[in-house]
Protein backbone atom coordinates (compact mmCIF):
# COMPACT_ATOMS: atom_id res chain seq x y z
CA UNK A 1 0.00 0.00 0.00
CA UNK A 2 3.00 2.33 0.27
CA UNK A 3 2.55 4.96 -2.45
CA UNK A 4 5.05 7.13 -4.26
CA UNK A 5 6.09 10.47 -2.80
CA UNK A 6 5.46 13.62 -4.83
CA UNK A 7 6.49 17.23 -4.34
CA UNK A 8 4.85 20.60 -4.74
CA UNK A 9 5.91 24.15 -3.90
CA UNK A 10 4.25 26.41 -1.36
CA UNK A 11 3.69 30.13 -1.82
CA UNK A 12 7.14 31.03 -0.44
CA UNK A 13 9.06 28.44 -2.45
CA UNK A 14 9.26 25.69 0.17
CA UNK A 15 9.12 22.19 -1.33
CA UNK A 16 6.55 19.98 0.35
CA UNK A 17 6.50 16.18 0.14
CA UNK A 18 3.06 14.63 -0.15
CA UNK A 19 1.56 11.24 -0.89
CA UNK A 20 -1.84 9.76 -1.73
CA UNK A 21 -2.79 6.24 -0.68
CA UNK A 22 -5.88 4.04 -0.72
CA UNK A 23 -9.14 4.43 -2.61
CA UNK A 24 -12.61 5.61 -1.79
CA UNK A 25 -13.96 8.99 -0.64
CA UNK A 26 -11.34 11.72 -0.41
CA UNK A 27 -9.74 12.54 2.95
CA UNK A 28 -6.99 15.07 3.66
CA UNK A 29 -4.88 14.67 6.81
CA UNK A 30 -3.63 18.06 7.93
CA UNK A 31 0.08 18.40 8.79
CA UNK A 32 1.51 17.84 12.24
CA UNK A 33 4.95 17.05 13.59
CA UNK A 34 6.39 13.54 14.06
CA UNK A 35 5.75 12.48 10.44
CA UNK A 36 8.02 11.17 7.71
CA UNK A 37 6.41 9.83 4.54
CA UNK A 38 9.08 7.15 4.11
CA UNK A 39 8.80 5.82 7.65
CA UNK A 40 5.17 6.41 8.73
CA UNK A 41 4.19 2.89 7.67
CA UNK A 42 6.65 1.39 10.17
CA UNK A 43 6.45 4.03 12.93
CA UNK A 44 4.14 2.60 15.63
CA UNK A 45 2.79 6.05 16.46
CA UNK A 46 1.85 6.92 12.87
CA UNK A 47 1.14 3.54 11.27
CA UNK A 48 -2.52 3.25 12.37
CA UNK A 49 -3.39 6.70 10.99
CA UNK A 50 -1.93 5.77 7.59
CA UNK A 51 -2.68 2.07 7.23
CA UNK A 52 -6.24 1.86 8.53
CA UNK A 53 -7.44 5.13 7.00
CA UNK A 54 -5.95 4.16 3.62
CA UNK A 55 -8.02 0.98 3.69
CA UNK A 56 -11.16 3.11 3.80
CA UNK A 57 -10.39 6.37 2.00
CA UNK A 58 -8.25 8.07 -0.62
CA UNK A 59 -5.90 9.63 1.90
CA UNK A 60 -3.75 12.69 1.17
CA UNK A 61 -1.02 13.46 3.70
CA UNK A 62 2.22 15.41 3.73
CA UNK A 63 5.24 16.25 5.82
CA UNK A 64 4.93 19.76 7.21
CA UNK A 65 7.69 22.23 6.40
CA UNK A 66 10.89 21.58 8.32
CA UNK A 67 10.10 17.89 8.77
CA UNK A 68 10.22 14.54 6.98
CA UNK A 69 10.93 14.73 3.27
CA UNK A 70 9.78 18.33 2.97
CA UNK A 71 12.41 21.09 2.97
CA UNK A 72 14.23 21.21 6.32
CA UNK A 73 15.80 24.67 5.92
CA UNK A 74 12.84 27.01 5.48
CA UNK A 75 12.38 30.79 5.67
CA UNK A 76 9.46 30.57 8.06
CA UNK A 77 7.83 28.17 10.50
CA UNK A 78 4.53 29.64 11.61
CA UNK A 79 0.83 28.91 11.87
CA UNK A 80 0.03 30.89 8.73
CA UNK A 81 2.79 29.13 6.78
CA UNK A 82 1.34 25.73 7.75
CA UNK A 83 -2.14 26.76 6.58
CA UNK A 84 -0.73 28.06 3.27
CA UNK A 85 1.10 24.74 2.86
CA UNK A 86 -2.15 22.85 3.42
CA UNK A 87 -3.75 24.93 0.67
CA UNK A 88 -0.82 24.28 -1.69
CA UNK A 89 -0.78 20.50 -1.22
CA UNK A 90 -4.55 20.13 -1.62
CA UNK A 91 -4.44 22.10 -4.86
CA UNK A 92 -1.42 20.15 -6.15
CA UNK A 93 -3.17 16.83 -5.48
CA UNK A 94 -6.27 17.99 -7.34
CA UNK A 95 -8.69 17.40 -4.45
CA UNK A 96 -11.82 19.52 -4.95
CA UNK A 97 -14.17 18.53 -2.13
CA UNK A 98 -13.16 16.23 0.68
CA UNK A 99 -13.22 15.34 4.36
CA UNK A 100 -10.54 17.12 6.38
CA UNK A 101 -8.91 15.23 9.25
CA UNK A 102 -6.94 17.01 11.96
CA UNK A 103 -4.80 15.10 14.44
CA UNK A 104 -3.22 16.98 17.35
CA UNK A 105 -2.11 20.47 16.17
CA UNK A 106 -3.28 19.52 12.69
CA UNK A 107 -6.77 20.20 14.04
CA UNK A 108 -6.00 23.91 14.39
CA UNK A 109 -4.67 24.13 10.81
CA UNK A 110 -7.79 22.26 9.65
CA UNK A 111 -10.10 24.67 11.46
CA UNK A 112 -8.40 27.64 9.78
CA UNK A 113 -8.66 25.98 6.36
CA UNK A 114 -12.31 24.95 6.82
CA UNK A 115 -13.26 28.47 7.92
CA UNK A 116 -11.53 29.99 4.87
CA UNK A 117 -12.65 27.40 2.29
CA UNK A 118 -16.11 26.17 3.29
CA UNK A 119 -16.88 25.14 -0.29
CA UNK A 120 -14.03 22.59 -0.27
CA UNK A 121 -14.61 20.78 3.03
CA UNK A 122 -17.55 18.35 3.17
CA UNK A 123 -16.76 16.91 6.63
CA UNK A 124 -14.33 17.80 9.40
CA UNK A 125 -12.90 15.22 11.79
CA UNK A 126 -10.54 16.08 14.63
CA UNK A 127 -8.90 13.82 17.19
CA UNK A 128 -6.68 14.76 20.11
CA UNK A 129 -6.69 18.33 18.91
CA UNK A 130 -7.02 21.82 20.32
CA UNK A 131 -8.14 25.33 19.43
CA UNK A 132 -5.68 27.04 21.77
CA UNK A 133 -2.01 26.23 22.23
CA UNK A 134 -0.39 25.36 25.52
CA UNK A 135 0.56 28.99 26.26
CA UNK A 136 -3.00 30.21 25.68
CA UNK A 137 -4.83 27.91 28.07
CA UNK A 138 -6.57 28.96 31.26
CA UNK A 139 -4.27 26.80 33.40
CA UNK A 140 -1.09 28.18 31.82
CA UNK A 141 0.34 29.50 35.09
CA UNK A 142 4.00 30.06 35.89
CA UNK A 143 4.62 26.44 36.95
CA UNK A 144 2.90 25.05 33.86
CA UNK A 145 4.82 27.35 31.52
CA UNK A 146 8.08 26.48 33.26
CA UNK A 147 7.34 22.80 32.59
CA UNK A 148 6.81 23.53 28.91
CA UNK A 149 10.00 25.57 28.72
CA UNK A 150 11.81 22.60 30.23
CA UNK A 151 10.42 20.40 27.47
CA UNK A 152 11.75 22.82 24.86
CA UNK A 153 15.18 22.56 26.45
CA UNK A 154 14.92 18.76 26.40
CA UNK A 155 14.23 18.92 22.67
CA UNK A 156 17.19 21.21 22.05
CA UNK A 157 19.60 19.05 24.08
CA UNK A 158 18.40 15.52 23.49
CA UNK A 159 16.46 15.29 20.23
CA UNK A 160 19.37 14.00 18.17
CA UNK A 161 21.30 12.44 21.05
CA UNK A 162 22.20 8.76 20.85
CA UNK A 163 20.90 8.45 24.42
CA UNK A 164 17.10 8.14 24.08
CA UNK A 165 16.37 9.14 27.68
CA UNK A 166 15.64 12.76 26.69
CA UNK A 167 13.12 11.64 24.07
CA UNK A 168 11.63 9.07 26.44
CA UNK A 169 9.82 11.93 28.18
CA UNK A 170 7.84 12.59 25.03
CA UNK A 171 7.33 8.96 24.10
CA UNK A 172 5.76 8.10 27.45
CA UNK A 173 3.44 11.10 27.22
CA UNK A 174 2.39 10.41 23.65
CA UNK A 175 1.95 6.64 24.18
CA UNK A 176 1.98 5.88 27.93
CA UNK A 177 0.06 2.60 27.61
CA UNK A 178 1.64 1.36 24.38
CA UNK A 179 3.73 -1.83 24.31
CA UNK A 180 7.39 -1.23 25.17
CA UNK A 181 8.39 -2.11 21.58
CA UNK A 182 6.17 0.68 20.27
CA UNK A 183 7.64 3.21 22.72
CA UNK A 184 11.17 2.22 21.75
CA UNK A 185 10.25 2.52 18.10
CA UNK A 186 8.84 5.99 18.69
CA UNK A 187 12.06 6.96 20.48
CA UNK A 188 14.12 5.91 17.47
CA UNK A 189 11.73 7.55 15.02
CA UNK A 190 11.68 11.08 16.46
CA UNK A 191 15.14 12.22 15.26
CA UNK A 192 14.24 11.10 11.72
CA UNK A 193 11.31 13.51 11.52
CA UNK A 194 13.16 16.81 12.03
CA UNK A 195 16.21 18.52 13.45
CA UNK A 196 16.32 19.54 17.10
CA UNK A 197 16.09 23.24 16.21
CA UNK A 198 13.06 22.73 13.97
CA UNK A 199 11.34 20.50 16.53
CA UNK A 200 11.88 23.14 19.24
CA UNK A 201 10.56 25.87 16.94
CA UNK A 202 7.47 23.87 16.01
CA UNK A 203 6.74 23.01 19.64
CA UNK A 204 7.17 26.67 20.69
CA UNK A 205 4.92 27.99 17.92
CA UNK A 206 2.23 25.43 18.71
CA UNK A 207 1.94 27.02 22.13
CA UNK A 208 0.79 30.30 20.57
CA UNK A 209 -1.99 28.87 18.41
CA UNK A 210 -5.46 30.32 18.98
CA UNK A 211 -8.26 29.49 16.52
CA UNK A 212 -11.22 29.89 18.84
CA UNK A 213 -12.81 32.59 16.70
CA UNK A 214 -12.21 30.63 13.47
CA UNK A 215 -13.76 27.51 15.02
CA UNK A 216 -17.06 29.39 15.30
CA UNK A 217 -17.02 29.89 11.51
CA UNK A 218 -16.72 26.19 10.57
CA UNK A 219 -19.94 25.25 8.77
CA UNK A 220 -19.47 21.61 7.71
CA UNK A 221 -20.56 18.54 9.73
CA UNK A 222 -17.91 18.02 12.42
CA UNK A 223 -16.86 15.07 14.57
CA UNK A 224 -14.56 15.77 17.53
CA UNK A 225 -12.88 12.91 19.41
CA UNK A 226 -10.49 13.01 22.34
CA UNK A 227 -8.88 10.57 24.74
CA UNK A 228 -10.26 10.94 28.24
CA UNK A 229 -6.80 10.47 29.77
CA UNK A 230 -4.71 12.11 27.02
CA UNK A 231 -1.45 13.20 28.66
CA UNK A 232 -0.38 15.58 25.86
CA UNK A 233 -3.58 17.48 25.09
CA UNK A 234 -6.08 17.70 27.97
CA UNK A 235 -9.53 16.19 27.47
CA UNK A 236 -11.04 19.60 28.18
CA UNK A 237 -9.45 20.98 25.01
CA UNK A 238 -11.46 18.56 22.92
CA UNK A 239 -14.65 19.50 24.74
CA UNK A 240 -13.86 23.18 24.20
CA UNK A 241 -13.40 22.68 20.46
CA UNK A 242 -16.66 20.75 20.16
CA UNK A 243 -18.47 23.53 22.01
CA UNK A 244 -17.15 26.22 19.67
CA UNK A 245 -17.78 24.51 16.32
CA UNK A 246 -21.50 24.82 15.48
CA UNK A 247 -23.31 21.49 15.62
CA UNK A 248 -20.17 19.43 16.33
CA UNK A 249 -20.61 15.90 17.64
CA UNK A 250 -18.25 14.87 20.48
CA UNK A 251 -16.98 11.37 21.28
CA UNK A 252 -14.77 10.60 24.28
CA UNK A 253 -12.23 7.81 23.83
CA UNK A 254 -11.20 5.56 26.70
CA UNK A 255 -7.44 5.91 26.31
CA UNK A 256 -4.46 7.74 27.74
CA UNK A 257 -2.55 7.47 24.47
CA UNK A 258 -2.37 10.66 22.43
CA UNK A 259 -1.20 8.41 19.56
CA UNK A 260 -3.43 5.36 19.81
CA UNK A 261 -2.17 1.90 18.88
CA UNK A 262 -4.01 -0.48 16.56
CA UNK A 263 -4.48 -3.08 19.27
CA UNK A 264 -6.34 -0.96 21.83
CA UNK A 265 -10.16 -0.82 22.03
CA UNK A 266 -10.20 2.99 21.73
CA UNK A 267 -8.72 2.74 18.24
CA UNK A 268 -11.62 0.57 17.11
CA UNK A 269 -14.03 3.08 18.68
CA UNK A 270 -12.29 5.81 16.70
CA UNK A 271 -12.54 3.90 13.41
CA UNK A 272 -16.20 3.04 13.98
CA UNK A 273 -17.08 6.66 14.72
CA UNK A 274 -15.20 7.93 11.66
CA UNK A 275 -16.73 5.41 9.25
CA UNK A 276 -20.22 6.09 10.59
CA UNK A 277 -19.69 9.85 10.25
CA UNK A 278 -17.97 9.69 6.83
CA UNK A 279 -18.88 6.32 5.28
CA UNK A 280 -16.14 4.82 3.10
CA UNK A 281 -18.75 3.86 0.50
CA UNK A 282 -21.01 6.95 0.78
CA UNK A 283 -23.46 5.09 -1.43
CA UNK A 284 -21.19 5.68 -4.40
CA UNK A 285 -18.48 3.06 -4.24
CA UNK A 286 -20.56 0.49 -6.08
CA UNK A 287 -21.36 -1.87 -3.20
CA UNK A 288 -22.83 -5.00 -4.71
CA UNK A 289 -21.60 -4.14 -8.19
CA UNK A 290 -19.01 -6.20 -10.07
CA UNK A 291 -19.15 -9.13 -7.67
CA UNK A 292 -17.30 -11.18 -10.26
CA UNK A 293 -14.14 -9.15 -9.60
CA UNK A 294 -11.57 -9.81 -6.91
CA UNK A 295 -10.97 -7.15 -4.26
CA UNK A 296 -7.83 -5.92 -6.01
CA UNK A 297 -9.61 -5.82 -9.37
CA UNK A 298 -12.39 -3.71 -7.85
CA UNK A 299 -9.77 -1.34 -6.47
CA UNK A 300 -8.21 -1.01 -9.91
CA UNK A 301 -11.60 -0.45 -11.57
CA UNK A 302 -12.48 2.18 -8.96
CA UNK A 303 -9.31 4.09 -9.79
CA UNK A 304 -9.89 3.72 -13.54
CA UNK A 305 -13.35 5.21 -13.01
CA UNK A 306 -11.75 8.09 -11.09
CA UNK A 307 -9.73 8.88 -14.22
CA UNK A 308 -6.29 7.69 -13.11
CA UNK A 309 -3.86 6.27 -15.66
CA UNK A 310 -1.89 3.03 -15.21
CA UNK A 311 1.15 4.71 -13.67
CA UNK A 312 -1.00 6.59 -11.15
CA UNK A 313 -2.90 3.41 -10.24
CA UNK A 314 0.37 1.53 -9.75
CA UNK A 315 1.65 4.28 -7.45
CA UNK A 316 -1.62 4.45 -5.50
CA UNK A 317 -1.74 0.69 -4.92
CA UNK A 318 2.04 0.25 -4.59
CA UNK A 319 2.22 -2.37 -7.34
CA UNK A 320 4.06 -2.58 -10.65
CA UNK A 321 2.74 -1.27 -13.96
CA UNK A 322 2.71 -4.85 -15.23
CA UNK A 323 0.45 -5.94 -12.37
CA UNK A 324 -1.96 -3.12 -13.19
CA UNK A 325 -2.01 -4.11 -16.87
CA UNK A 326 -2.71 -7.73 -15.98
CA UNK A 327 -5.53 -6.70 -13.66
CA UNK A 328 -7.05 -4.51 -16.36
CA UNK A 329 -6.98 -7.38 -18.85
CA UNK A 330 -8.87 -9.60 -16.39
CA UNK A 331 -11.32 -6.80 -15.54
CA UNK A 332 -12.20 -6.09 -19.17
CA UNK A 333 -12.76 -9.78 -19.80
CA UNK A 334 -14.95 -10.27 -16.72
CA UNK A 335 -17.16 -7.19 -17.18
CA UNK A 336 -17.41 -7.56 -20.97
CA UNK A 337 -15.85 -4.34 -22.26
CA UNK A 338 -13.24 -3.80 -24.96
CA UNK A 339 -11.47 -0.63 -23.85
CA UNK A 340 -10.89 1.83 -21.03
CA UNK A 341 -13.59 4.28 -22.12
CA UNK A 342 -16.24 1.57 -22.01
CA UNK A 343 -14.99 0.43 -18.62
CA UNK A 344 -15.22 3.96 -17.20
CA UNK A 345 -18.77 4.45 -18.48
CA UNK A 346 -19.95 1.11 -17.08
CA UNK A 347 -18.18 1.59 -13.74
CA UNK A 348 -19.64 5.05 -13.23
CA UNK A 349 -23.11 3.84 -14.16
CA UNK A 350 -22.82 1.34 -11.31
CA UNK A 351 -21.61 3.89 -8.76
CA UNK A 352 -17.81 3.72 -8.93
CA UNK A 353 -15.48 6.64 -9.52
CA UNK A 354 -17.47 9.23 -7.56
CA UNK A 355 -14.70 9.92 -5.05
CA UNK A 356 -12.44 11.77 -7.43
CA UNK A 357 -15.07 13.91 -9.10
CA UNK A 358 -16.32 17.11 -7.42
Amino acid sequence: MRPQVQFCTSSDGVRLAYSVSGSGPLMVRAPHWFTHLEHDWSNPAMKPWVEDLSKRYTLLRFDQRGTGLSDREVPEISFEAHVRDLEAVIDAAGFERFALFGLSQGSAFSIAYAARHPERVSHFIMCGGFVRGWAKRDDAGSEYLANRECQIKLIELGWGNSDPSFRQVFSTQFMPDAPIEAIRGFNEYMPLTSSASNAAKIFTDNGQIDVRDQAKRVRCPTLVMHGRGDLRIPFEEGRLAAGLIPGARFVGLDTRNHCMTQGEPAWQTFLSAVTEFYPPAQGSAGDGAFTELTGRERDVLELIAQGLDNAQIAARLAVSDKTVRNNITHIFDKIGVENRSQAIVLARERGLGQARRP
